[in-house]
């Protein structure tokens, strides 16, 4: 059944994606894609997606000691984000820190399209 009143959100000031009003179902399948599929963040709900090597950008290639980076991915009680920062896994005040590249861009949205697809959630 489609609902008509989730809110999907490219946010250019947050420089994040949202999907926001999941049920609890939805929230269920994407927890479990998350944890199949990512490596575990810090603290619960949050997953990392790294940024493959053919897609770093200047500022992470002349860092390679900074390496890997990756995007955080947090799943919450109703709303999933992935945001477009590009993270240092070692070390979080660096240059080599910075906004996904429209590539590196793609490659989020590309990632969360398919998570969606695979798990039968529609927007």
């Amino acid at each position: 059944m489609e609902r008509f009143n989730r809110n999907l959100h490219l946010c250019a000031a947050m420089r994040q994606y949202l999907l926001d009003e999941l049920s609890f179902l939805e929230r269920d399948n994407l927890e479990h894609f998350l944890k199949r599929s990512l490596k575990p963040g810090p603290i619960g709900g949050v997953f990392w997606l790294e940024v493959p090597p053919e897609l770093l950008a200047p500022p992470q290639l002349e860092h390679p000691s900074c390496g890997p980076f990756y995007f955080s991915v947090v799943l919450e009680q109703a709303e999933l984000r992935a945001e477009f920062l590009v993270r240092s896994s070692h070390n979080m005040h660096c240059s080599c820190i910075a906004w996904a590249t429209p590539a590196q861009r793609q490659f989020v949205l590309d990632f969360v399209d398919k998570m969606l697809q695979e798990e039968f959630i529609s927007v």
